[in-house]
C-alpha cells in the first residue's frame, strides 16, 4: 500500500496541479497545471519522479499535511520555512517525513506559489488526461480543505539526485517579453507606446486566472465591442478600464476585450512568483 496525506492546514489556496489538460480549448476548458511549471518539474526530479507529476500548489500561506507512511518530499517554488514536527527542516531538497508526523509549509518569505512535491506524486484520479485543479471551469479536485485526505504514488525505486538545485528566485521586477496580438491596431500609437515603455504592478487582485496590472490605462482607437475569439495562454488582454491582463492557466478559452500582445509561455513561471507591488515592464521581443 502507499501512503496517503491528512490535510492538517489548507492554507489560503492549495491546489493538486501538474502539466495541465491539453488539446481541450475547443470545448471551453483551459489548460490548468502548475503556474510556476519550472519549480513543479524540479521538485519532481529531485525526487526521481516524472517532471510533470502532479505536486501541490500553495498560495502565499502555505499548508500543512500529515502522513500516514513514512514520505519524501521537496517543498520548492516560492521561498518558505518549512519543518516536521516543529523542527525546521531544509527548503529546496529532499526532506524524510515519519508516518504521522506534520509537514508544515509555512508562510511564503518572497513570491506567491510554493509547491509540495511527494516521492510518487499525488495520485488523485486524472479528468481528461490531468490531475490539475481547475478552478474556472472546476474540473479536476476542490482546492484543498482542512481534513481531506489525498493518495500518493508509488515513489521510483532509484532517486537520482541532482547535485545542485538552480531554484529560480521570485522577481523584484517582472519583465515579461510579448510579441505584438491579433488586436494591436485597436490601440492608438500613443497607448502602444505606453504599453512598451511604462511601468505597471502587479494588482492584488491577480489570480490563476490572470495576472492584473494597475498603471497607466490604454486608449483605445476603436470603440467598438469585438465578437468573442479564441485566447490563449499568455493573452494580454485589454478590458474596458485599459489595464492590461496577462491570461494565466485557468484563463478563459474565449473572450471579447481586445488582445494587445502575447507574452511568451516561458516568461509566465516568474508572473506566477510575482507579488502584488511587484514592477511590471512589457518589452518588445
Amino acid at each position: 500500500m502507499t501512503a496517503k496525506l491528512t490535510t492538517v492546514r489548507a492554507g489560503a489556496l492549495t491546489t493538486v496541479q501538474d502539466s495541465g489538460r491539453y488539446g481541450h480549448a475547443h470545448l471551453g476548458v483551459p489548460r490548468s497545471g502548475a503556474l510556476d511549471a519550472f519549480a513543479m518539474r524540479l521538485a519532481n526530479r529531485l525526487l526521481g519522479n516524472d517532471p510533470d507529476t502532479a505536486v501541490l500548489e500553495t498560495t502565499l500561506t502555505g499548508c500543512a499535511l500529515q502522513p500516514d507512511r513514512a514520505v519524501t518530499v521537496v517543498v520548492g517554488g516560492a521561498p518558505c520555512p518549512v519543518a516536521v514536527d516543529g523542527r525546521p527542516v531544509a527548503w529546496g531538497t529532499p526532506v524524510g517525513v515519519p508516518a504521522g508526523a506534520v509537514l508544515d509549509v509555512g508562510a511564503v518569505t518572497a513570491g506567491v506559489r510554493s509547491y509540495v512535491a511527494v516521492a510518487g506524486g499525488i495520485a488523485v484520479e486524472p479528468v481528461l488526461g490531468s490531475r490539475s485543479t481547475d478552478l474556472l471551469s472546476g474540473l479536476g479536485p476542490s482546492a484543498l480543505r482542512d481534513g481531506d485526505v489525498l493518495p500518493v504514488g508509488t515513489p521510483a525505486r532509484q532517486v537520482a539526485t541532482p547535485v545542485a538545485a538552480p531554484w529560480q528566485g521570485p522577481p523584484t521586477e517582472l519583465i515579461l517579453p510579448v510579441r505584438p496580438g491579433p488586436r494591436a491596431d485597436w490601440f492608438t500609437p500613443a497607448a502602444l507606446h505606453t504599453f512598451t515603455s511604462a511601468t505597471y504592478r502587479v494588482s492584488a487582485h491577480s489570480n490563476r486566472i490572470g495576472l492584473r496590472t494597475e498603471g497607466p490605462p490604454l486608449e483605445r482607437a476603436w470603440t467598438g465591442e469585438l465578437p468573442s475569439e479564441g485566447m490563449v495562454l499568455g493573452a494580454v488582454q485589454v478590458p474596458p478600464d485599459g489595464r492590461p491582463v496577462v491570461f494565466l492557466h485557468d484563463h478563459p478559452t474565449t473572450g471579447g476585450y481586445p488582445v494587445i500582445a502575447v507574452v511568451a509561455e516561458p516568461a509566465l513561471a516568474a508572473a506566477a512568483q510575482a507579488a502584488a507591488g511587484t514592477p511590471v515592464r512589457f518589452t518588445l521581443g
